[in-house]
């Protein structure tokens, strides 16, 4: 066995925190255990949480620089939101993070030069919510009644106003399935010590 992951969100009634951790952390494929987020948090993370690691492997690939922009993560998930606060300061960004208990949550967003959404409601963010010329990152996987899958920012409504903006679906998802094969990689070479 070359890497473990739990698919999250797991039943309410089991303790994710206790089941991740019996991961070993070599085999950790979502950096999730306690041992992969310290380092993380250290800036050693091998094995990193795989959308966060996606998103930024989409940031640099289309030249997307964060040194010293101001980067509003929306969503505080271990998964996604928690992981990606590090990843952005380790490129020298400016990180605001907030989540369902945000007051006045428009008036962060349209401070963002980076905008990174997660938080699983469908349509959350239009285009009175970004600056002209951000950069926005979908994270969002919501159906619709109809059956119509969206992100969390309206695509339609912000697409003439961001400078760059990713599809869901189609954007944000294929990254991560390449970050979970990079990080398979990382563990077996790691297993055999290459």
């Amino acid at each position: 066995i070359s890497g473990v992951i739990v698919q999250l969100p797991i039943p309410k009634h089991l303790n994710a925190n206790k089941i991740i951790n019996t991961i070993d952390p070599a085999k950790d494929l979502d950096g999730l255990t306690e041992a992969n987020a310290g380092k993380l948090v250290n800036g050693t993370a091998e094995l990193v949480s795989c959308t966060p690691k996606g998103i930024m492997t989409l940031l640099k690939e289309y030249n997307v620089s964060l040194d010293g922009k101001h980067v509003v993560i929306v969503g505080r998930s271990s998964l996604v939101g928690k992981p990606l606060i590090s990843l952005c300061l380790n490129e020298n960004a400016t990180v605001t993070v907030c989540h369902s208990h945000t007051v006045n949550l428009s008036e962060y967003t349209r401070l963002a030069d980076v905008l990174i959404v997660a938080v699983g409601h469908p349509k959350l963010i239009g285009a009175d919510d970004i600056k002209e010329g951000a950069v926005v990152v979908d994270v969002g996987i919501n159906r619709t009644a109809e059956g119509k899958v969206v992100g969390d920012v309206d695509y339609e409504a912000v697409k003439d106003k961001a400078s760059l903006i990713t599809p869901v679906p189609g954007g944000v998802g294929p990254m991560t399935t390449i970050s979970l094969m990079e990080n398979v990689l990382i563990s077996y070479r790691k297993s055999l010590k290459i």
